[in-house]
């Protein structure tokens, strides 16, 4: 079994991360809403940090339920800047709540996303890491729509990471074990 190059070995967050979800095609609108939440939230920091954090993102923000989290108040904004658990920036936290409120605008979240990619996952065929870009035609697409939409830290390279994580693309490198699996 050929580990993906960005796989860090003896760190059972990232390997539980790889080889059981990131890639794998996702319509689920309560995954998709915590990943681009999660994917936002890592902007400037590490992937590591913001796995390790992901029980305290979903307690904190409601198992991101957009319609509960829509209604979070001045309160609510107070609590989860003290919240640990969560990175307490407040731009970030702020863009959480502002992105639930326009999921509830939107009829489709999941036909949105997978708009940008023909409804079918895009199938690369990377060679190696250095290979895949940071941002692509469809993110820069996905991001300007989503901002015209007044969604918050969903710029072209965070559009993409989503995009990978969710399953969008398939950016496992050829040589990896779970490149035919989610292909």
């Amino acid at each position: 079994m050929k580990r993906c190059e960005w796989v860090p070995e003896g760190i059972p967050e990232y390997v539980a991360y790889h080889d059981e979800e990131w890639g794998v095609p996702s319509r689920d609108e309560r995954h998709l809403f915590e990943m681009l939440t999660l994917e936002g939230a890592q902007a400037g920091l590490s992937w590591l940090t913001i796995l390790r954090k992901r029980e305290g993102y979903r307690k904190a923000f409601a198992n991101f339920d957009a319609a509960e989290v829509a209604r979070f108040g001045k309160r609510d904004m107070e609590r989860l800047l003290a919240d640990p658990g969560i990175v307490r920036n407040r731009l970030k936290v702020e863009s959480t709540v502002n992105n639930a409120q326009r999921i509830l605008e939107l009829d489709d979240l999941t036909g949105l996303l997978w708009s940008f990619v023909g409804g079918e996952p895009l199938v690369n065929r990377w060679k190696k890491l250095g290979d895949i870009p940071a941002e692509t035609a469809e993110s820069k697409a996905m991001s300007k729509d989503l901002k015209k939409r007044g969604f918050r830290f969903v710029g072209p390279t965070v559009c993409y990471a989503f995009m990978q994580a969710c399953g969008l693309v398939n950016d496992h490198v050829v040589k990896c074990f779970r490149y035919r699996e989610v292909t």
